[in-house]
């Protein structure tokens, strides 16, 4: 990233489910190929030994190439799993609990979808980061996204860092780009089989 120092930075976001025997391979391909800040753990069991084992892979590749690791929601597995923080997908509502339970060291963000009323409030609560999404048009959910246009008015008025993500395109990055810190990408790589090179292409979306 040094010889693109305004570049948003980039944030990894793992499948939901994801086959040990391949994803890690996949993702440090996509480690060792730019700067990346963060990867965060989004799987969809509710089975801990899964999701250990699952954190037991990553954050071997994450720390060794000094990426911070964090996972949706389950506060109490943050520091039993050696991880970094949490990603909280219910706003504002948990920012307390798990400050209180993880400490001011721990990394937290907070998914706000589409509200800046919810992003702000997580903000006064102290949360490292909020992001904002989908960006694009998704067939799951409500149908929401998060427009250009917040994006842009959070830029110009809100010092807490933003994370655009889901259903990104190009064309989508290219135009946000001015307007976020990090950009968060998944299943716009892990669809692919080349997770590294569609990732280059992104790259390349930026400005």
């Amino acid at each position: 990233m040094s010889d693109t120092p305004d570049r948003p930075q980039l944030y990894l976001i793992t499948p939901t489910d994801l086959d040990l025997l391949t994803f890690p391979d996949r993702l440090a391909a996509c480690l060792d190929t730019t700067e990346i800040a963060c990867v965060r753990l989004s799987i969809a069991s509710r089975d801990e030994t899964r999701i250990a084992k699952a954190a037991d892979a990553l954050r071997e590749l994450t720390h060794a190439r000094d990426v911070a690791l964090v996972i949706d929601s389950h506060i109490q597995l943050v520091e039993r799993l050696g991880l970094d923080g949490v990603h909280l997908m219910d706003g504002a509502r948990s920012v307390k609990k798990s400050r209180a339970a993880l400490g001011a060291d721990a990394i937290i963000g907070s998914f706000c979808g589409n509200s800046t009323h919810d992003g702000m409030t997580a903000g006064e609560m102290g949360v490292d980061y909020v992001s904002f999404g989908p960006v694009g048009q998704s067939p799951l959910g409500d149908g929401s996204t998060a427009p250009l246009d917040l994006f842009e008015w959070w830029s110009q008025m809100i010092e807490v860092p933003v994370v655009a993500e889901g259903a990104l395109t190009q064309d989508l990055i290219r135009a946000v780009s001015p307007h976020t810190d990090f950009f968060g990408l998944g299943d716009e790589l892990w669809r692919h089989d080349d997770a590294a090179a569609t990732l280059k292409s992104l790259i390349a979306a930026m400005r």
